[in-house]
């Protein structure tokens, strides 16, 4: 199982940008931690979701 956003998920082998994507996310809007790193946005598409993963999807919000 991997954690996304604190909820357990059935993700392993996906492609990280392919869940964001069908997620709903925009991915240039986003920024991704996975165990406890950055995903730098260009590594998105090549890196493989993995048992074990804990990963973060934070949007940034405007507002006053």
């Amino acid at each position: 199982m991997v954690r996304i956003n604190g909820e357990e998920k059935n993700l392993a082998g996906k492609n990280l940008l392919e869940y964001l994507k069908e997620a709903g996310f925009k991915p240039e809007q986003v920024v991704v931690e996975r165990n406890l790193e950055i995903v730098p946005k260009d590594q998105m598409g090549s890196i493989m979701i993995q048992d074990e993963d804990a990963i973060e999807v934070l949007r940034f919000v405007g507002g006053g």
